[in-house]
């Protein structure tokens, strides 16, 4: 599992040079945008209808469904807990405390979680992982993580979460897919291979992108004492929560490894975009990207290995 990690370590470390190095007809930015969109808008709804299309929907996709909504759960209701006590003794601004609650509550479970499940555990994992997050944590973070986020926040104009969650392609890819495999429609073969070829793209463009996205210069020791809650929450503790609801609801064997790992995962990049979006403390919550994905190097082979005992 180390070694796994090292090597998306080393995708992510080309997104860092190539936004360093990259040609500068255009900004650094625009790459990133570039290459996220692309994921975002055409692979990743690919490999959502590609896998979603045949994969079974029973009783388990609802046991995931249930476990992810625990790991988010979990880790806001301990996240705000820890604030209130930080706020008795050097109160925090509600900028502040809103990048924190957005950074312990969603882990980054496609991003990351995607290529390191599928690297781990088989392609098979694909399916959990689409599960996990398209049933769960993005329906949730563009409903109640947005309304977190404008309750923390200074912008004025209010967004509607339903008008959010219908700008999300893989929804309406995971609507669509849905609908063809509860209608039992078969997959053509010429599309399926083509939905496969799509599909084959998202995890080393993901990492890329994931690395030209985190902001590595933004982590400073000052911040530990802020950053420690969240790394105790996301990394280890809503993960514990998420793996004991899941042995209850009935998961186990390679399920509960993946399902356990996707709640393990780091802070989520997409945060930052709703930090600037409202106001909140966006370098706070970049610190936090960078200090939990650091660490997972060496607390996701600790979950895997305990998992596989």
């Amino acid at each position: 599992m180390l070694q796994v990690m090292l090597q998306m370590a080393l995708l992510i470390t080309a997104g860092i040079a190539w936004q360093r190095f990259a040609p500068d007809h255009i900004s650094a930015t625009s790459h990133r945008r570039a290459l996220t969109d692309l994921v975002f808008y055409i692979l990743l709804p690919a490999l959502v209808i590609d896998v979603l299309w045949q994969a079974p929907l029973d009783a388990d996709t609802f046991s995931i469904q249930l476990t992810a909504i625990t790991r988010l759960a979990t880790a806001a209701g301990l996240m705000w807990l820890c604030l209130q006590v930080f706020n008795r003794f050097k109160p925090l601004s509600r900028a502040q405390q809103g990048a924190l609650m957005l950074a312990a509550t969603f882990p980054n479970a496609t991003y990351l979680g995607l290529p390191v499940t599928s690297e781990v555990l088989g392609d098979w994992a694909q399916e959990m992982v689409l599960k996990f997050d398209l049933f769960a944590c993005t329906p949730i973070l563009l409903s109640v993580g947005m309304l977190m986020a404008q309750a923390y926040g200074k912008r004025e104009e209010k967004s509607n979460p339903l008008r959010e969650l219908l700008r999300v392609p893989p929804l309406w890819a995971l609507v669509l897919a849905c609908v063809l495999n509860l209608a039992q429609v078969a997959q053509p073969e010429m599309l399926g291979h083509a939905l496969h070829t799509l599909a084959g793209g998202v995890i080393p463009l993901m990492l890329i992108a994931l690395g030209m996205s985190i902001r590595w210069d933004s982590f400073q020791l000052a911040l530990l004492p802020k950053l420690l809650p969240v790394c105790v929450i996301g990394l280890l503790l809503a993960p514990l929560a998420a793996m004991l609801v899941a042995e209850q609801l009935g998961l186990g064997g390679h399920t509960l490894t993946a399902i356990t790992l996707l709640s393990a995962m780091p802070t989520m990049v997409f945060g930052v975009i709703i930090c600037e979006r409202y106001h909140l403390d966006g370098a706070l919550y970049a610190a936090a990207v960078f200090s939990t994905t650091l660490i997972s190097i060496f607390t996701l082979p600790l979950w895997f290995q305990f998992l596989s005992h």
